[in-house]
């Protein structure tokens, strides 16, 4: 599978982005559209972390396609590191110059006993904070090859590139891989919100009229 297929024309309007990264330990190509359905493809050699995206997709209503390669035989880390680098990188480039969009957004999302909550600032200043794992979340396998503190990794390698503040509170939680999507669904539900065109706004929205 790639992510790309050069032939699509993005339909008029949509706000797209195609970003490629190589390096030594992973090879990632990515496509997204901010106006889509929530449509995913995704294939990273890391199932749960497929799953993941594949969840932020349906949720945020972004289309998207990643088709990635690493060194999971070593560790996970490196592929999904820079997985969230890249797809940070497209939204900012999809994103634009940013007019007319609602800019702020947030979402409280339950799993099951899971419960987590995203607020983001789509404004060009990155930050993160992120609270409330319980004590061993970093510890957790899940899905054999995942490991619970890459949830904060990605959140952060994401939010970084993509500039935007980020902060997601994990009020409650008992099963790991409840944990970690309450998280990846609330973020999305957040961004769906934050990237969404607001027909009041007429420009930038900001006072210093830039973000």
């Amino acid at each position: 599978m790639t992510a790309y297929d050069e032939g699509t024309v993005a339909r008029a309007g949509h706000r797209t982005a195609h970003v490629q990264r190589a390096t030594k330990e992973s090879s990632v190509d990515l496509f997204l559209d901010l106006d889509g359905t929530g449509e995913a493809q995704v294939s990273t050699g890391v199932r749960f972390y497929d799953h993941m995206l594949e969840s932020f997709a349906k949720h945020s209503l972004i289309d998207l396609t990643v088709a990635a390669t690493g060194d999971i035989d070593v560790d996970a880390h490196h592929t999904v590191e820079d997985t969230a680098i890249v797809l940070g990188d497209a939204l900012r480039e999809a994103l634009g110059d940013k007019s007319g969009i609602s800019r702020f957004g947030d979402a409280m999302v339950p799993l099951d006993e899971a419960l987590a909550q995203a607020v983001v600032d789509v404004a060009g200043r990155p930050y993160v904070v992120h609270e409330g794992e319980p004590e061993g979340q970093v510890y957790a396998i899940i899905g054999r090859t995942y490991t619970g503190a890459l949830t904060r990794h990605v959140l952060e390698s994401f939010a970084f590139h993509a500039g935007i503040a980020l902060h997601v509170r994990v009020l409650s939680g008992r099963d790991p891989h409840h944990i970690v999507e309450a998280q990846f669904k609330a973020v999305a539900r957040a961004l769906r919100a934050a990237v969404a065109r607001d027909p009041r706004v007429v420009g930038i929205p900001s006072a210093k009229g830039a973000l």
